[in-house]
């Protein structure tokens, strides 16, 4: 056991995962600032350890074999796990001046968590808080990996758990004008990996419809072309309050919804003080106002 701790250490993980980020011995070695004799090391190390294959040849780089695959989503939540819990016993004095890792999916990101992150940071100024904002499958991913903290989004996945919870209803819009007929309309989608996509398709499906449909490439992209009258899409109601009360959308009645699909906090089964101290304020009503949610017990 000692062997195994002393050859797979916590800086040869970053090392392998800088190969698997970056293709190549050379780019990882930039990218640490080492040397690539050093990159080559450590990865020859982990090799004779693993026992198997990690990376292959590809062109001039490296891509990951198979093992390799199963390797880097380890190694992910093994160095997730360090940094967290560090970070942890860090904050366990303190929890006001620690660390918080939020993340948030796209829609939340831009209309929901900024209010939040205000009321919290004018009540907890010396906590160090970063944000990352990005479609369900990223985030979530990050989550289970310990590279994240909380993130604000849809239910969550397996291993992960909902601390709060707060209403939220995805409602089909377009331009003003005549209703579209929806089985020819263009449905306008998110980019892949978004819960809204996976939605709206999930929606046709049950509607028994094949329409032409737009993938674009942001939440923002897809709300802006609805206005231009692109197409109708399928968008949370608190993303579009501003454009139905000015009139540069308007809501389509449409089988089937609204579809309520509650926001989440979602954190891992064991979050840091600093991270309950965020839960707990978003979860006050008089500190969270109305963008409060209710706590899960």
């Amino acid at each position: 056991m000692l062997d195994y701790v002393g050859t797979v250490t916590p800086a040869r993980l970053r090392t392998f995962l800088a190969i698997v980020e970056h293709g190549s011995a050379r780019a990882a070695a930039q990218r640490l600032s080492v040397t690539e004799s050093a990159v080559s090391a450590a990865l020859a190390a982990l090799h004779r350890e693993a026992g198997v294959v990690l990376f292959e040849r590809h062109g001039r780089g490296l891509r990951l074999t198979d093992s390799g695959r199963i390797f880097a989503g380890y190694a992910r939540r093994i160095l997730g796990l360090i940094d967290e819990g560090l970070s942890a016993a860090r904050q366990s004095g303190d929890p006001e001046r620690g660390r918080l890792r939020l993340g948030a999916v796209t829609t939340a990101g831009e209309y929901l968590v900024p209010g939040l992150l205000a009321s919290f940071r004018s009540v907890y100024p010396r906590v160090d808080v970063t944000l990352d904002v990005g479609v369900r499958d990223r985030v979530s991913a990050l989550l289970a990996d310990h590279r994240l903290d909380i993130v604000i989004g849809g239910r969550p996945g397996r291993g992960l758990t909902s601390r709060a919870t707060r209403p939220n209803s995805l409602i089909v819009v377009a331009a003003p004008g005549p209703v579209p007929e929806l089985s020819t309309a263009t449905w306008l989608l998110r980019e892949p990996g978004s819960g809204t996509r996976d939605t709206t398709l999930a929606l046709l499906d049950a509607l028994q419809v094949t329409p032409p449909t737009l993938a674009l490439g942001s939440h923002g992209a897809v709300v802006a072309s609805a206005v231009l009258g692109l197409g109708v899409t399928l968008v949370s109601a608190d993303a579009v309050t501003g454009h139905l009360r000015q009139g540069t959308l308007q809501r389509v009645g449409v089988r089937g919804t609204p579809l309520r699909r509650p926001w989440h906090a979602v954190s891992t089964a064991t979050p840091t003080a600093t991270a309950a101290l965020f839960l707990d304020h978003i979860t006050d009503s008089d500190g969270a106002g109305e963008l409060a949610f209710r706590p899960r017990r």
